[in-house]
This record gives C-alpha cells, structure tokens and sequence, in this order.
C-alpha cells in the first residue's frame, strides 16, 4: 500500500526533530454547494532541524515515533512557492 504524502506549511519548529504542519484540504459543502476550507494540524518528525517556520513542506505517512508523531518530513523536496519567496 502507498504511503500518502501531504502539502501543508510549517506553523512550528520548537520541538527538537519536530514539526508542526498545517495541511488544509478544500471540498465542496454537501447541501451548500459551497466550496469549505478545512485544516489540520500533523506533527512531524524533522531529523536535521532543516524546516523553518512558514515553509512550504512535504510529509509522508510512516511508523509511529511517538504518541502524536506518524508522519515524517519528505528529505530534498521543497515546493515551488518556497524557492520563489526565498529568491525575491
């Protein structure tokens, strides 16, 4: 079975290897018929300490490292909006 992989922005990095990140997914409202933003938060585990606040990252799905951690950061992908706004 694959491994799901999310887009979400960093929201915190004062854990030690960890990472808060908010993933918000958009769906349209059942009887409104109006399109709903929903997020979540998911703590995940960050080995090198590399991810900043306000940082557009990936995680993937992976074993528990701890009661809240099952997700870990995806190593050598950036998303595009990240480099943009690091380079202007």
């Amino acid at each position: 079975m694959p491994k799901r992989v999310l887009q979400g922005t960093v929201v915190s990095d004062k854990g030690e290897k960890t990472i808060v990140v908010k993933v918000e997914r958009r769906f349209t409202h059942p009887v409104m018929k109006k399109t709903v933003r929903r997020s979540k938060n998911y703590h995940a585990h960050d080995e090198a300490n590399s991810a900043k606040v306000g940082q557009t990252v990936f995680i993937e799905e992976c074993r528990p490292f701890s009661k809240l951690k099952t997700w870990k950061l995806v190593e050598g992908e950036a998303a595009p909006s990240t480099e943009a706004g690091e380079a202007a």
